[in-house]
């Protein structure tokens, strides 16, 4: 299978500007392509992980990817797909971001240099920089009439909506993009670039400024915009955009996102997002269709892309979480995988000296927590049989709670009913 046809079965192949010519010179041998991202924020969020994850597609075919970084075009702002003007960065806070995300790319690219298709990063400000104003109206503009680039889909709906508008600046986006094209042609040979479907248009202004200005053969790609089956934007939850890094969104989070996605969903999900290929994914979609109570695919789906992105250790952590999070006993838990469980429940802060001696009640410990509202409403729910500690039973009333119930030096975990949890923090 050529690097198109997994893209086609994938469903990931929007759009090309000329598909056939494409394959015959992917067939001659490995070219360089790229995609860019604008470091708007600190992070990428799993929304970027399209394009990117298909860079690695094309790598582990031979070829040589490109990240590119805007830091010039991330100061001006893309507006494709938005409905207002981006708030504008300064050259401190981009250069930051894009030193941010370094690590979050060398989880999904590779940049081990000893290989022919190493990956590479680079940041259109080190070549925009250098360019005058009056050099690039002379340069790039003039190749481009005002009525072709009003026709894009990233300018035309801007301009329908006469309360919004768009900017000069947010209107130039395109020709600097496709000056980056032209610019990675003229020093990188590079003659691909992929991206998102909305970014079709100012691919489409790289291929022919490349074109006109040098007279070389390029090509664009796009893959399609991802939404849930729902409707609803692919990468949101509840509290927000599910990032990378895992200071944004924990790695149990992270985890938690993908194991939980519609189950219409699951099975493109796992073509879009994971390297598992065709024989693979049929199996997990054949025990999907005939128990999809098991969510196989699911936990198929959430192992392989929390091990890309936060490698296989947080990975095991994270779902070492999940189960205890389900009831499961803490045995042979790592200490970051029970940190990971108290980042994710309520606390409460006990001293190291109230579990010496007799130790503390658990009756006290209960309201302490939060898991029960009085002494009272504390011995009901002990007698009821509901109340565990360290997700064992616990059905005695005056059972105390000593050192050796800590662990790691620092959390008990308590449990009231299937799906009530409240850690204690010792200090």
């Amino acid at each position: 299978m050529t690097i198109l046809e997994d893209l086609h079965w994938r469903g990931l192949l929007n759009d090309c500007t000329a598909e056939e010519a494409l394959a015959d010179r992917l067939a001659d041998g490995p070219i360089s392509l790229y995609s860019g991202f604008d470091p708007t924020a600190d992070s990428l969020h799993v929304g970027n992980l399209v394009p990117l994850i298909a860079l690695r597609r094309f790598q582990n075919y031979g070829h040589r990817p490109i990240a590119l970084a805007g830091g010039a075009t991330g100061s001006i702002g893309d507006p494709s797909g938005k409905k207002s003007e981006r708030q504008l960065l300064t050259k401190e806070v981009l250069d930051h971001n894009i030193e941010s995300v370094k690590t979050q790319l060398a989880s999904i690219l590779d940049f081990n240099e000893a290989i022919v298709n190493t990956a590479r990063l680079v940041d259109n400000a080190t070549w925009m920089a250098p360019i005058s104003f009056l050099d690039f109206l002379r340069d790039v503009g003039k190749y481009f009439t005002v009525n072709s680039m009003v026709a894009k889909e990233s300018v035309r709906a801007r301009m329908e909506d006469r309360d919004v508008g768009i900017s000069y600046t947010e209107f130039s986006y395109m020709l600097l993009q496709g000056y980056d094209f032209y610019h990675l042609y003229q020093s990188e040979n590079c003659e691909l670039q992929i991206g998102g479907s909305d970014q079709w248009g100012n691919i489409t202004i790289g291929t022919e400024l490349t074109r006109k200005k040098a007279g070389g053969t390029v090509y664009g790609l796009t893959l399609p915009l991802i939404t849930n089956a729902d409707g609803t934007k692919f990468g949101k939850s509840e509290s927000g955009a599910i990032w990378l890094d895992p200071a944004r969104t924990s790695v149990y989070r992270f985890y938690q996102y993908f194991i939980n996605v519609d189950d219409r969903d699951v099975i493109r999900y796992l073509k879009y997002f994971t390297f598992l290929d065709q024989d693979e994914i049929a199996v997990l979609e054949k025990q999907h269709e005939e128990n999809p109570g098991t969510r196989l695919a699911h936990r198929a789906l959430a192992q392989e892309m929390t091990q890309l992105i936060h490698g296989e250790e947080a990975t095991d952590d994270a779902i070492k979480a999940s189960q205890i999070l389900f009831g499961g006993g803490l045995e042979d838990i790592s200490e970051n995988a029970l940190r990971a469980v108290a980042n994710e429940i309520p606390d409460a802060t006990v001293s190291s000296d109230t579990l010496s001696g007799e130790g503390l009640s658990l009756l006290d410990a209960l309201v302490e927590s939060g898991l029960s509202p009085s002494r009272g409403q504390a011995k009901k729910d002990i007698q009821g049989g509901g109340v565990n500690v360290n997700n064992k039973r616990i059905q005695d009333l005056q059972s105390k709670l000593t050192s050796p119930d800590v662990h790691f030096d620092k959390y008990i975990l308590l449990r009231r009913g299937k799906k009530n949890y409240a850690a204690l923090i010792v200090e």
